[in-house]
């Protein structure tokens, strides 16, 4: 079994290995100081199961988690924590099972055990739930494409625009397709995009203004895009009123 030690803290990092080299028919692949680059190392080292802590900097465990379920053969998860107050939301995420720090070798092993049992066929079935049951906003967009999992952080994105099933996630190195909807998007995100058509959010702090094309639509101007984005006729009024409260 190929695992992949994911932990802020070095220490931890490095204890949980020795553990994992306890156990039998064990190896660690690779390791992750956050969320982010555990999804990186992931994709790379394709470990079977991931030992995965919750708080860490720039991506938590939680929301990678919900990322690698996306992945092609996603791997197990382990919650190893100091935390048990997000033991519910863990499980939310489909998590194998959820250590408590300190862990000893015998839960470990029990865990890896109960981890082993499960195939990769079922493993993607839970991925499928976490995408239909976010517990939480993200950080990050993710998208599968011809490099693998790529992630966007929201604060980077300038509009989603949604083309029959797909949505376009316009960011500033370019375009990735999601196949989320635009109304779950406007329910996560809310506060930091506006809806400016039945198609269309854009980002707040993108939004350089509001302008009346020579076809007597409005448009919207969206910093470091030369790209115009049509606002619908029913949602002026609306993004006027947000425009002049920023």
């Amino acid at each position: 079994m190929r695992v992949l030690v994911c932990d802020d803290e070095q220490l931890a990092r490095d204890r949980l290995k020795r553990l994992v080299e306890k156990a039998d028919n064990v190896e660690v692949v690779a390791e992750a100081a956050n969320g982010r680059e555990a999804i990186e190392q992931a994709q790379e080292h394709r470990p079977d199961v991931v030992l995965m802590d919750i708080r860490m900097p720039e991506m938590d465990g939680m929301e990678a988690a919900e990322h690698l379920s996306k992945i092609d053969n996603p791997p197990a998860i382990i919650f190893c924590t100091a935390y048990d107050e997000h033991a519910l939301q863990a499980f939310k995420v489909h998590a194998v099972d959820y250590l408590l720090k300190p862990v000893s070798l015998s839960d470990l092993e029990l865990a890896l055990a109960k981890a082993r049992t499960l195939n990769r066929v079922q493993l993607a079935e839970l991925g499928k739930e976490v995408s239909e049951d976010k517990p939480r906003r993200r950080g990050h967009i993710s998208a599968r494409t011809h490099r693998g999992l790529e992630l966007v952080p929201v604060d980077d994105v300038r509009y989603f625009l949604a083309d029959q099933k797909y949505v376009t996630v316009c960011f500033s190195e370019g375009e990735v397709l999601i196949d989320e909807t635009l109304k779950d998007l406007e329910n996560e995100f809310g506060d930091q995009f506006v809806r400016i058509h039945r198609n269309a959010l854009v980002a707040l702090k993108y939004i350089e203004g509001m302008e009346l094309a020579t076809a007597g639509h409005h448009q919207v101007r969206l910093r470091g895009i030369e790209e115009r984005l049509t606002v619908s006729r029913r949602h002026v009024a609306g993004l006027r009123k947000v425009l002049q409260s920023l």
